[in-house]
Order: C-alpha cells, then sequence, then structure tokens
C-alpha cells in the first residue's frame, strides 16, 4: 500500500504541474485556464493512485485479481467531452479551442503519470508542452501566416450602413472581400458584421481602410481579427 507521504507528494506535484501548463492558457483568456488545467491533473493522479493502490485489500480474495490500467483508461476516454467543450465552431471551416482541447488531454496524462509515481516523464511532459505552447507558436505564426484569415468585424446600425459602401472602401485600399458574415446584434437596431479578407491583405491597408470606416454612416464599432487555431 503506498504511503500517506507518498499520497500528498503526487497529489501536489500534480496539482503544480496542471498549473504551470493552465498558466499559459490562463495568460491567453482561454476558458479552461488556470484552475480547470489543475483539475484535470489533480483529478487524473487521484483516479490512478485509486486505479493502482485502492483495491489492494481485496487482493487476497479468491478468484481476484487487479488490472490497474482500467480505471485509468477511463480518463483517457473521458477527457475527450471536457476537450470538445473548449472547442468553438465560430463558423464554417474555422474552428477554434484544438489546441487547448490537446493541452487538456495531454495534462490528464501527465496528472496519470504523477499518480503513478513516473515523476521525471511527468516534468518532461510538461516542459515540452509548456514549449508547444509558448515557444513553438512565434515560430508557427511566422512560418504559416501567409495562410490566416484576415477578418475586419463591425457593428452596424442596419438602418444606416450600406455593405456595398462598405466593401466599395476595402476594395479601395486593395482589401479584397472573401465572406461576409451577418448575425444580429444585441441590439434590435444592430448588426454584428464579419468581412472576411483575403489572405493577402495588408495590415497597413487594413489600417488605411479601419481609418475611412470610422467616417462611413452606420458604423458603431470596427475590430481587426486574425484567426489562430
Amino acid at each position: 500500500m503506498i504511503s500517506t507521504e507518498q499520497i500528498v507528494i503526487r497529489l501536489c506535484v500534480a496539482a503544480l504541474l496542471g498549473s504551470v501548463v493552465g498558466l499559459e492558457r490562463q495568460r491567453r483568456d482561454w476558458a479552461a485556464g488556470l484552475r480547470t488545467h489543475m483539475q484535470v491533473c489533480l483529478g487524473s493522479a487521484l483516479v490512478m493512485i485509486v486505479s493502482a493502490f485502492g483495491f489492494s485489500d481485496i487482493l487476497g480474495t479468491p478468484h481476484v485479481t487487479l488490472d490497474p490500467s482500467r480505471i485509468a483508461a477511463q480518463v483517457v476516454s473521458g477527457i475527450g467531452f471536457l476537450g470538445a467543450g473548449t472547442i468553438l465552431f465560430l463558423r464554417r471551416e474555422v474552428i477554434r479551442g484544438l489546441t487547448t482541447a490537446a493541452g487538456l488531454w495531454t495534462v490528464a496524462g501527465v496528472g496519470l503519470a504523477v499518480g503513478a509515481g513516473l515523476f521525471l516523464a511527468a516534468v518532461v511532459t510538461t516542459f515540452l508542452t509548456l514549449i508547444i505552447l509558448a515557444l513553438i507558436k512565434p515560430v508557427e505564426k511566422r512560418l504559416f501566416n501567409q495562410n490566416r484569415q484576415r477578418i475586419l468585424k463591425m457593428i452596424l446600425y442596419r438602418r444606416q450602413a450600406s455593405l456595398q459602401s462598405i466593401r466599395d472602401i476595402l476594395e479601395n485600399n486593395s482589401l479584397h472581400v472573401a465572406q461576409v458574415v451577418i448575425q444580429r446584434g444585441d441590439k434590435p437596431e444592430e448588426d454584428d458584421v464579419e468581412f472576411i479578407l483575403t489572405r493577402d491583405a495588408a495590415l497597413n491597408n487594413i489600417t488605411r481602410a479601419a481609418e475611412q470606416l470610422r467616417e462611413a454612416e452606420g458604423v458603431r464599432e470596427i475590430r481587426y481579427a486574425d484567426d489562430e487555431a
């Protein structure tokens, strides 16, 4: 049977390693942040401890065998439900939250490793996860920035704004519109409109167009964003 000291150490280490990954996600303001990652890692460690040591008192019973992996295996599949909750389908072909979902799945594995006493594997995995989440991201942006869509988000007064005039301003600034998404706003007289630009849209042109759009009739708010996975 595992000692009380080992139980406390393993649970604390799991919470600590989960918080390290959670801090990176919290910094980017994701719903699954510090507390979520800590809970996933801590809970996984507890499940692993229970799976490996929680039934040791019945091992001497005839015809009873113990498979420590059976309960732990449910964490790997069960964490998928939590990960699915972090994935957002913003619109067709645009999905966000996959990286956070993958991080939760990895943190669950870290918790299982700590619960099993594999501290080195857990620490190395946490370190590599941080590298993937924090340090690889700038490299990914530099290499694949040309594949990202640029989006102008606007809140328009429905009766005043002209979509055609807005599109003309964008075209005059060499910004070509690939798609327009219109949704009803929070107020009855407003619409939330996204102008999804072609991938060759230059940031300087977007800034210049935004200055002109500020003076366009019916435009209440303008926001700029890049799509990220």
